[in-house]
């Protein structure tokens, strides 16, 4: 890939000698300053995909950046995304002049802005903390080449559409830019048509697909049982490093504090803990103090946990490419792991549209579903039946089974290859997403 010494030597300090297949087909593209939008199952590499060119175009640079200044950018959705994005890039760049900054809440916001002020290759933020700094006026964007949008599908959920709309015209009009995600919802065509000049598109799986080595399974059990039936399975491993998701902050709090007292070694992560206490929680949980790791979303995407054996879907998401992020923290570079998930009567709606998104049916471990179930891989046939309405008794029917030329910019990546024909992108649906 003719990348620099330096970067290979910390390469191989890292152990990374073979790249994965998106980084594989990633990397050069990216290295020729071509805009990717790049489409692979978590777990597979996508951090080193944009962070070994980025490092490598930071590099060619040879001089320091100005102050208050940023070379490049990179927006994911949340602060352990941030934290583990900066933890890559920092490997990277160890031993040279490169700088990283990281930009998040739940934290001093002055350090940060003391931080920039001495100018920096490469910043990596929230959005929503971003803004703050800008409203601040502690940070040029005006000299930024480089944009990166990490799992812009969950910024999209999240409501950070509305930040990057503000934070992205600050940037220069000729930059590079690239998008990463595991999923592709129809929302995402409006974000890469806007933000991104006919880009590379790099699809290693299909979109909302999980990795080959999760197997899934699903108990269809009332809400007030769920818990006996937690205890239950998790007793069945307490050694295992185990992650269990639901919906709410308050929720998930007290289902920690109840496995807790009840002898599982359990952590909790979510929205109402301080930055600190997410990453003393995760940090327990890296090591193997604490075995149950309790959690709301904000775990979902990204965090690169090894040896994660379990997954649990306690309560399914509202949002079906939730799940597809929540059990990827299994089966990660390669290992199996298990995703089990739990649904009440009042969780059909959500069931079905995970199966649809997956195009799969989830085999039954105990229990029959509450409704009648159509097959997602089926073609449709006109209109479907229906069966009885959420939290009826369950169906009576069968039961469900179970480089280009130089530009000035540093070594000859910047923009654009001009004489190349563009890489063909999908058209933007014409309705925006609701806030």
């Amino acid at each position: 890939m003719e990348l620099p010494p330096q970067l290979l030597k910390r390469l191989e300090a890292m152990e990374l000698s073979t790249p994965t297949p998106i980084q594989a087909r990633a990397i050069p593209h990216a290295l020729q300053g071509r805009d990717v939008l790049g489409l692979a199952q978590t777990g597979t590499g996508k951090t080193a995909a944009f962070g070994i060119p980025l490092v490598a175009q930071m590099l060619a640079y040879g001089r320091k950046p100005a102050a208050g200044t940023a070379r490049a950018l990179i927006l994911a959705p949340t602060r352990e995304l941030v934290n583990q994005i900066s933890e890559t890039l920092k490997a990277l760049t160890e031993s040279t002049p490169v700088r990283v900054t990281v930009i998040v809440g739940g934290v001093s916001i002055n350090p940060q802005i003391t931080r920039l002020s001495r100018g920096t290759d490469i910043v990596v933020a929230t959005p929503g903390r971003l803004l703050d700094i800008m409203e601040r006026e502690a940070i040029d964007l005006g000299s930024c080449d480089f944009l990166v949008l990490d799992e812009a599908d969950q910024m999209l959920d999240m409501g950070f559409i509305h930040a990057l709309r503000k934070i992205a015209p600050l940037l220069p009009k000729e930059r590079q830019t690239m998008l990463f995600s595991a999923t592709m919802p129809k929302q995402m065509n409006e974000i890469a048509s806007t933000y991104l000049d006919s880009p590379i598109r790099i699809e290693v799986t299909p979109p909302g697909k999980p990795a080959a080595k999760v197997t899934q399974s699903i108990h269809f059990i009332a809400k007030a049982e769920k818990l006996s039936l937690l205890k239950e399975l998790l007793a069945e491993h307490k050694d295992e490093r185990t992650l269990i998701f639901g919906r709410t902050k308050h929720g998930m709090e007290r289902l920690m504090k109840t496995l807790d007292k009840a002898g599982f070694s359990a952590a909790a992560i979510h929205g109402n803990k301080s930055q600190g206490q997410r990453e003393r929680a995760l940090a327990a949980f890296k090591s193997g103090e604490v075995k149950f790791l309790v959690a709301t979303d904000v775990a979902a995407r990204g965090l690169d946990i090894p040896d994660v054996k379990y997954v649990y879907n306690y309560e399914l998401p509202n949002v079906p490419d939730a799940y597809v992020h929540r059990i990827g923290r299994t089966a990660r570079a390669g290992k199996d792991g298990q995703a089990v998930a739990f649904c009440a009567p009042d969780e059909m709606d959500e069931l079905k549209a995970i199966q649809k998104t997956m195009k799969i049916t989830i085999p039954v471990a105990s229990g029959r579903p509450w409704e009648a179930m159509p097959d997602p891989a089926a073609a449709p046939k006109g209109r479907r039946g229906s069966g009885p309405r959420r939290g009826g008794r369950p169906a009576g029917g069968p039961k469900a089974e179970a480089s280009g030329p130089s530009d000035g910019k540093p070594g000859g990546f910047r923009r654009r290859n001009k004489g190349k024909k563009p890489a063909k992108h999908n058209t933007p649906s014409p309705g925006r997403r609701s806030s």
